[in-house]
């Protein structure tokens, strides 16, 4: 299927964030991915750097019932056995399903990866990256460049459904809605899974061009959810909290939601979405002693993840803005806390904090994370000229599993 789509309607998220959430079904039907049910249709995007086990176990605590996958895995650095990468896909004992996201541009390295992960029982489920848009992966071809090569798209989905197949592992494919407005894919990509044997589609709905600017194009979740008819379809993008979800599904009819920055400092947003999905209306509102003490466990996980206090100390650094959004801190104590290397440190940092401090509502609330500004794609040479692969970028993009990090 080869068609030019016009850009989305002009509505977007902040509109749609206008709609009562009364509008949204009082409870939601389990979600289900291949053989697994989940209880709550919600997903933990992965996220580099932040979906690690430690963080995963943080917001199981919250809803187990959800599906939280790792953070993105390189194909070529599994089928090396990359220490780090072996490292980041270990799960605890109790993590079900065990979900890992692979990257790849090559589907014979794809195959091999998916291979590890199968019969050596590491992942109960596996998700493929299509969405990335950072320019060391697009420029070389891979994340949400990709899916504009259709049959390279293809090949990776079809040789990991295969493998998983052979253990009852379900493939899933996350992707953007394309390179730019002029170039979308989600379609074409959103068929072709489907018709490759991909167990449900989740769709960020900005192309690579907004990176995480602007609003997502709710609109279009809903159009990959009438055109992909036969397996699950979940949206993404600008979901903040529990209510935004709900007015996703009223608004698109998706399957589901995969939730990304908005949990950024916030694991108990999982506890809302389980909350909502099931049709309660209790939302988590926890004063500043509840936050710092979140904060200092999962401090205390990054510890135990890494094996080194300093290492996990160094990792909560780029945590403590999120989880302090909102609450009387004061910059001084917000700098020391930025800076921070051990877990006795942090314990006399955040005693300093006013545990009192009641939740601080709207200011506590909206978008997490770093939105940046729509910028051109880096893509290779060529890349928009035709959606089949040349042979010289063939050879080109055999080289993007190497150029991205081991992880």
């Amino acid at each position: 299927m080869t068609t030019t789509y016009a850009a989305p309607a002009a509505t977007t998220g902040a509109a749609l964030a206008a709609t009562p959430a009364s509008t949204a079904p009082s409870a939601t039907a389990p979600l289900r991915i291949g053989r697994h049910t989940l209880a709550s249709p919600v997903v933990l995007a992965p996220m580099a750097g932040i979906t690690n086990r430690a963080f995963r176990r943080l917001c199981r605590e919250h809803a187990p019932g959800a599906l939280y996958v790792s953070e993105m895995i390189t194909s070529r650095a599994l089928v090396e056995r990359n220490a780090e990468t072996m490292r980041l896909i270990e799960h605890d004992p109790d993590e079900q399903p065990r979900s890992v996201q692979l990257y790849s541009v090559d589907p014979v390295t794809a195959r091999a990866a998916a291979r590890i992960l199968v019969q050596e029982d590491r992942a109960d489920h596996i998700d493929l990256n299509f969405g990335c848009p950072v320019p060391k992966v697009t420029r070389k071809g891979g994340g949400s460049a990709l899916p504009w090569k259709r049959d390279l798209f293809r090949a990776i989905v079809a040789a990991v459904v295969a493998e998983g197949a052979r253990a009852d592992v379900p493939v899933t494919v996350k992707m953007r809605m394309g390179i730019d407005e002029e170039h979308l894919t989600y379609l074409d990509a959103g068929l072709a899974a489907e018709q490759e044997g991909a167990a449900a589609v989740a769709l960020h709905a900005r192309t690579a061009a907004q990176h995480y600017s602007g609003y997502a194009a709710w609109p279009a979740v809903a159009t990959l959810k009438h055109t992909v008819t036969t397996i699950p379809v979940l949206g993404n993008g600008d979901i903040w909290s529990a209510d935004d979800a709900l007015r996703m599904v009223a608004q698109t009819g998706c399957d589901g939601v995969v939730v990304g920055r908005g949990c950024l400092g916030r694991p108990w947003l999982f506890a809302d979405l389980d909350a909502a999905f099931a049709g309660r209306s209790q939302r988590a509102t926890p004063t500043l002693d509840v936050v710092a003490s979140t904060l200092r466990r999962h401090a205390a996980y990054l510890v135990e993840f890494f094996g080194d206090e300093n290492r996990g100390c160094r990792d909560i650094r780029k945590h403590i803005a999120w989880y302090l959004k909102g609450f009387p801190a004061g910059g001084e104590l917000r700098q020391q806390l930025a800076l921070v290397d051990s877990l006795a440190a942090l314990d006399r940092l955040l005693g300093r904090l006013d545990p009192d401090a009641p939740w601080p509502g709207a200011d506590a609330e909206g978008q997490r994370g770093r939105a940046g500004t729509p910028k051109r794609v880096a893509l290779p040479d060529g890349w928009l000229d035709s959606p089949e692969l040349t042979d010289a970028q063939r050879e080109q993009i055999a080289a993007a599993e190497l150029d991205v990090s081991g992880g």
